[in-house]
């Protein structure tokens, strides 16, 4: 099974407000060549070595930057309206991943982030950079929000706690963030005309920004900056939304003057109907070999991250290694010392145990902190008086595990009060979910769909209810299987046996929510706060 993909559905440039794109242009590959005087190139260690497959990870990680720092890799991606934003994943291997913390702890940029008043669906975390500053020993995460400024986080330790540094009022649209070899800090970005700034020793300020390249009217809109120093050489690496790669690269410092190549476009990917890989970031192993860890678009599951094999012709450009003329289902694994421990994973149980969220969970926007808690098990409160889901605080959401995944959850319903709803979503811009409503003293199992946005992310259905069942005890079962295929929603009150509610879903695959869908955990009030609901466990499995 597979994740469909338009291919007229490409998204041009989120700064022209998610309009279409326009015609694609054909375009030829550079051919393979031998890497240029790194430590080493992909040989016969690499060549012998295990497979992986592709995409590496099944779930929504896009506009990924990553980096090395020693034995270690990390990758950070765009989040959006979700808080905490800016994930950091870890790897020993650059083959299996963990999400062990979040750059942006809160996105405390305005109310809308807060659902207070107004929205911020589709706005905060876009493209933005991670970097590791040797000198003092600090990650750095930089991004742009609202294309009205900066802001600049760090922490000693990847998993965090990450603090704000600074706010810089330019606004570093999909920045790409270089620690020079001298220390100096370089920032790449803009869409199309692309600029470098130069920031203060200490990373608060900006000291100088200039223009440095503009792309040709015959490739259209760059963005997604990623900065390099390789052997000398500057080099910014571009996206072409959403089909193409290109690279610039300088001999003469940071800013300039640059010459363009294209890296790709328009090739095949590693996931059947699905898009052109694009917009990542280039790393280097401990041996010298070079990766590109890119995204594919693969609807209804979001951007999934596929990795290939670098080379370098002689005069010191990029080359992506195909596979029968596309980006490789399969490849040999990168040649690096034996993990110390196996990453943790992405799916299994969380009896929400422990006195914080592990990582894999973000809130549809920022959540009232007062209205949740820990202890064995996860308890919501009601937050938010609304008939909306789209507009509930405190809806806890999970990535879906592609090609297909099911979540189960146990929730107890005993302290939920009257005109309140709590359940298991699918949530994206076209949602449906299983729960539970209690209305007049009664408590009922329903199935709601039709819950809608436009494409101004405003609210344009509430939900119908489609199926309902009468419900006894004190605890329910939910389960979600989100599938390219029509989805199902299904209940069971003893855990084992679980009987489908309601029609099949079908899980929309439309690209300008950027966001795939996600699992989400909700409890909201329709007349007054107080009820409460509490889970006791979640688990994510795949066939």
């Amino acid at each position: 099974m597979s994740w469909t993909h338009q291919a007229t559905h490409q998204a041009l440039s989120r700064r022209r407000t998610l309009t279409a794109a326009s015609g694609l242009a054909a375009g030829a590959l550079l051919p393979p060549t031998a890497a240029p005087g790194t430590a080493s190139t992909q040989g016969p260690a690499l060549a012998t070595a295990a497979a992986f497959t592709n995409p590496l990870i099944w779930q929504d990680f896009a506009d990924i930057d990553v980096i090395r720092v020693g034995d270690t890799y990390y990758a950070s991606a765009s989040t959006m309206h979700y808080s905490p934003g800016a994930p950091v994943l870890r790897s020993y291997d650059l083959v299996n991943w963990e999400i062990v913390g979040h750059s942006v702890p809160v996105l405390d940029f305005g109310a809308k982030y807060d659902l207070n008043g107004a929205r911020g669906y589709l706005r905060g975390i876009w493209a933005s950079s991670l970097a590791y500053r040797p000198s003092n020993r600090t990650f750095y995460w930089l991004g742009q929000i609202d294309f009205a400024r900066t802001y600049a986080y760090t922490a000693t330790a990847a998993e965090g706690p990450w603090n704000r540094l600074t706010t810089i009022s330019t606004p570093y649209y999909d920045a790409g963030l270089l620690v020079d070899t001298d220390d100096t800090l370089y920032v790449a970005y803009g869409n199309t005309t692309i600029s470098v700034a130069q920031l203060s020793p200490d990373g608060r300020n900006q000291v100088r920004t200039q223009q440095v390249f503009t792309a040709p009217s015959s490739v259209g809109t760059l963005e997604g900056s990623r900065f390099y120093k390789i052997n000398g050489q500057y080099y910014i690496f571009l996206t072409r939304p959403a089909n193409g790669q290109y690279i610039l690269k300088s001999s003469s410092g940071p800013f300039g003057p640059y010459t363009m190549r294209q890296v790709l476009l328009d090739l095949r990917g590693p996931i059947p109907g699905g898009g052109v890989p694009h917009q990542g970031g280039l790393v280097q192993t401990q041996s010298g070999a070079w990766y590109y860890l890119a995204f594919v678009g693969a609807y209804p599951g979001g951007r999934m991250p596929a990795l290939a094999p670098i080379t370098w012709t002689p005069d010191g450009w990029p080359v992506v290694q195909l596979v029968n003329g596309a980006w490789g289902t399969s490849y040999p694994s990168p040649a690096v010392p034996t993990p110390p421990r196996q990453v943790t994973p992405m799916i299994g149980v969380d009896a929400f145990d422990g006195t914080t969220l592990k990582p894999r969970w973000e809130w549809n926007h920022n959540p009232d902190n007062t209205k949740w808690s820990l202890d064995n098990g996860l308890t919501l409160r009601t937050a938010t008086v609304t008939n909306d889901l789209y507009w509930a605080r405190n809806t806890l959401t999970h990535r879906i595990q592609g090609p297909t995944s099911t979540a189960t959850v146990q929730l107890d319903h005993t302290t939920m009060r009257d005109g309140d709803r709590a359940g298991l979503a699918l949530l994206r811009d076209s949602s449906a979910w299983i729960g539970v409503k209690r209305d007049d003293g009664t408590t009922r199992l329903v199935m709601v769909n039709g819950l809608t946005m436009d494409g101004n992310w405003n609210t344009t259905g509430t939900g119908t209810e489609a199926a309902s069942a009468t419900l006894s005890g004190s605890r329910v079962w939910l389960r979600a299987n989100a599938d390219i295929r029509p989805g199902t929603l299904s209940y069971s009150t003893d855990g084992t046996t679980f009987t489908r509610l309601g029609p099949a879903f079908s899980l929309g695959n439309d690209w300008r929510f950027f966001m795939g869908y996600r699992f989400a955990l909700f409890n909201h009030a329709t007349q007054a706060l107080g009820g409460s609901v509490r889970i006791a466990r979640f688990e994510l499995t795949t066939p």
